[in-house]
């Protein structure tokens, strides 16, 4: 009878390489599941926050809360925070929100030739994609992050009305550390509410938004007032721009 040489067989080797394909299709399958169920939270809170009763946070505020910081924010509906905000932050974070389905066409492009020129990230978010960003994702600039937003914006928009997607943004955006959404910027920089804002106080506000945290709107520097007078005069044009939210 032969000796066994202590070496597994030909079947015995056939065995092992069957054995390692299943486990390598099932780690697959687990992560595309895991993917899939991520990328599913936000479409089932987009369809929650639909209602106007329904007051939604950012990722920022749970974040403050998390870590014990707190944050000020009053929700306010969109017709008790003043027109000329509305406008204004129209006029300088998202002129065509309006006419636009989540995406500027314009800025995409200009966005993805930084990208392939291996250019920084850049601005270019629309106020649906600001809103998204907020409400699901993580900040700082990132082709990353600007990648997932954009089939979240286009899905914000097509099952949210533009009024609501505004509405939300005005109260989940950063206008300073820990001071969240129109009415509390107002209160906290100007002392009056979002609803009496005057057209330079709300154009101050709306040109703090890129940098909240550097820029103080109750307090501005020669360079922010040169913004503010900007779009302030944007703002009184907005006519033809702001149908959807009116």
């Amino acid at each position: 009878m032969a000796q066994g040489t202590g070496e597994p067989g030909i079947g015995k080797l056939s065995g092992m390489k069957r054995s390692r394909k299943p486990r390598k299709r099932s780690w697959i399958r687990r992560l595309l599941l895991i993917l899939i169920v991520i990328g599913a939270i936000p479409v089932a809170l987009t369809i929650f926050y639909l209602p106007p009763f329904i007051h939604p946070v950012s990722t920022l505020m749970a974040k403050d809360l998390v870590t014990l910081r707190g944050f000020t924010r009053e929700w306010k509906p969109l017709s008790e925070i003043s027109p000329r905000l509305v406008n204004s932050v129209m006029m300088s974070e998202d002129g065509q929100f309006c006419a636009h389905h989540g995406i500027d066409l314009g800025e995409f492009r200009a966005v993805l030739q930084d990208f392939l020129e291996g250019e920084p990230s850049r601005g270019g978010s629309t106020i649906t994609m600001q809103t998204a960003k907020n409400l699901y994702l993580w900040h700082g600039r990132s082709y990353v992050r600007k990648a997932i937003e954009l089939p979240y914006a286009v899905f914000l928009d097509a099952i949210m009305p533009k009024r609501r997607i505004m509405e939300i943004y005005l109260n989940i955006v950063e206008w300073g550390p820990g001071i969240y959404g129109a009415e509390a910027a107002a209160q906290h920089h100007f002392g009056k509410s979002a609803s009496n804002l005057t057209a330079r106080e709300a154009a101050l506000l709306a040109v703090t938004l890129p940098n909240p945290i550097a820029r103080t709107p109750g307090k501005p520097t020669a360079a922010l007032n040169r913004l503010a007078s900007r779009i302030e005069r944007r703002a009184r044009q907005a006519g033809g721009y702001n149908h959807c939210v009116r």
